[in-house]
């Protein structure tokens, strides 16, 4: 069963990293590249990794997928062009609302026939997992123990891509108000 459910969700990436790389809309490819984030989801899902799933579904195609949206809609209104949203209503919205759909059934599918690993059962060969594995507990004493330093750094670079929009945004509202 979990062959065919990532047969289902690897197809489903397959699709969107198309529609992502061949639509000539932007708001099309952002629907793509959700399409793909919410097939990952479910693989993780599937590896028994709900944390991380949430996480993925929380961080990537919530808020990065709108974050994408909003810049494109700003770009649009900035440049004078319509940014395409509203001709997503005709067939064009057929093939991604049926990929959703897919994969909303391809992961409500995997929770529901998964069963809890005991805590001496093992994946695909990889030896017996720990009962620990996978929880939020796991995920921070990694985070904050042997990635720190790549957390920190990614943190900074965060952080200076917000400086330099602060000051990229103040330098544009500055020129649009003088002329």
């Amino acid at each position: 069963m979990d062959v065919v459910l990532f047969g289902i969700t690897a197809i489903c990436a397959l699709a969107g990293g198309a529609g992502v790389i061949l639509s000539r809309r932007p708001v099309h490819s952002v629907l793509g590249l959700l399409v793909v984030l919410l097939s990952l989801a479910v693989d993780y899902l599937l590896l028994d990794a709900q944390f991380i799933a949430a996480a993925q579904v929380i961080i990537y195609a919530g808020a990065i997928v709108v974050l994408f949206v909003f810049i494109i809609m700003l770009l649009a209104a900035h440049s004078g062009e319509h940014a395409g949203i509203g001709a997503f209503t005709g067939p064009a919205a057929v093939p991604v609302v049926v990929a959703m759909c897919v994969l909303l059934a391809a992961g409500l599918l995997a929770l529901v026939t998964r069963p809890v690993p005991a805590p001496s059962g093992g994946g695909a060969g990889s030896g017996p997992v720990p009962p620990e594995f996978g929880t939020i507990q796991d995920v921070g004493r990694a985070l904050f123990g042997r990635y720190l330093l790549p957390f920190e750094a990614a943190s900074l670079i965060l952080l200076v891509g917000m400086i330099g929009a602060v000051a990229l945004g103040r330098r544009l509202g500055r020129e649009t108000t003088r002329t």
